[in-house]
Formats: C-alpha cells, sequence, structure tokens
C-alpha cells in the first residue's frame, strides 16, 4: 500500500506533495481513497487518470513557485491548468437531503479523467489566487521537498514528529560531539 508523508494540507498542496507516487493507477488510486470527501468519487483509476493528474501535478508545480514569489507565472503550466479547467465545466446541481436540506454542488459532464483533471485544476487555481499563497512554505527538514501551508507563523516543518524531531536529533547530536571532542 502506497503511503502519503503529508496530508490535510490544501488540496493542491497534497497534489504537489504526493509526487510519483500517484504514476501509476494503484498510487493514484490509494490517494484519491486518502482524500476521501475532497474530491467527487472517480470510479475506477485507469491510465487516463493518471495521465490527467499528471498534467495538473506537473503544471501546479512551477506555477505555485512562481505565486508563491510574486512572479509571473510560466506560459506553458498556464496552458495547460486552463486546458484542464476548461475540460469539464461545472454547474451546480441542487439536490434534497433529510437533515442536511438543499445542496449546491458542482456537476461536471465530461469523462472521468476531464473530471478529475478540472476539480484538481480547480483546487490548484484557488490555491494560486489566495492571498495566502505567499506564506506557502518548503519544509526546512534535511532533505525534505515538502510545503505546507502554515497555520501558525513559528511553523518549520511539514510533520514535526518527523522532521521537526530529526532536526531536533541532529542538534543534540552535534552538541554532544562538540563536547565530547572538548572533553581531554
Amino acid at each position: 500500500m502506497t503511503s502519503f508523508p503529508l496530508l490535510g494540507e490544501p488540496l493542491a498542496l497534497d497534489l504537489i506533495n504526493a509526487g510519483d507516487r500517484v504514476a501509476d493507477p494503484g498510487g493514484l488510486g490509494a490517494w484519491l481513497a486518502a482524500q476521501d470527501g475532497r474530491l467527487a468519487p472517480a470510479g475506477p483509476v485507469g491510465p487516463a487518470e493518471v495521465a490527467a493528474v499528471r498534467a495538473v501535478r506537473e503544471a501546479a508545480g512551477p506555477l505555485l513557485e512562481a505565486a508563491r514569489h510574486g512572479d509571473r507565472p510560466p506560459a506553458r503550466p498556464l496552458a495547460a491548468l486552463n486546458a484542464a479547467l476548461a475540460g469539464a465545466p461545472a454547474h451546480h446541481e441542487l439536490s434534497w437531503t433529510a437533515g442536511a436540506g438543499l445542496t449546491a454542488a458542482p456537476h461536471r459532464t465530461a469523462d472521468p479523467p476531464r473530471r478529475l483533471a478540472a476539480e484538481l485544476a480547480e483546487a490548484v487555481a484557488q490555491l494560486l489566487t489566495d492571498p495566502r499563497v505567499g506564506e506557502v512554505r518548503r519544509c526546512e527538514g534535511e532533505g525534505c521537498v515538502l510545503l505546507f501551508l502554515p497555520a501558525h507563523p513559528r511553523r518549520r516543518w511539514c510533520v514535526a514528529a518527523v522532521c521537526g524531531n530529526r532536526a531536533r536529533v541532529a542538534r543534540y547530536y552535534a552538541r554532544h560531539k562538540e563536547e565530547r571532542e572538548d572533553t581531554p
């Protein structure tokens, strides 16, 4: 089973952080299951869904990097994301559920790969246009490449119990190594 190191960030960051773990139908299916409730049910996952998601993920990375720094977005990724958004336009469909009342949910009529790509592209577009996009950070853990949107301004690691703990252990060993070297 595929595990994902960081989930629960904005959906666009979860997608970028998934990396190559979503490069095959099994990995993408596991990621979609881990995102339970955040995306419309996708049904069976095949090569077409993997290709559609890959296109969105590959466009999202450079666009996010530009947005974080206030730079002009690169043209090709921008065109790719816009193509995914246009591939499955949404309209709201009303439904009645006892207890919840009347709800309006987006409904897309395209084939499953295009619907999935459009939904993920919409999440990327929301993040890119969010005023907090400049606050997205890369984990400070050595060798870690995960991105997160900190809820607290002092957050430095993707997962404090993992990357934060590694940093604390490394500092501890460095301090004690100096002490051992200082003793005769």
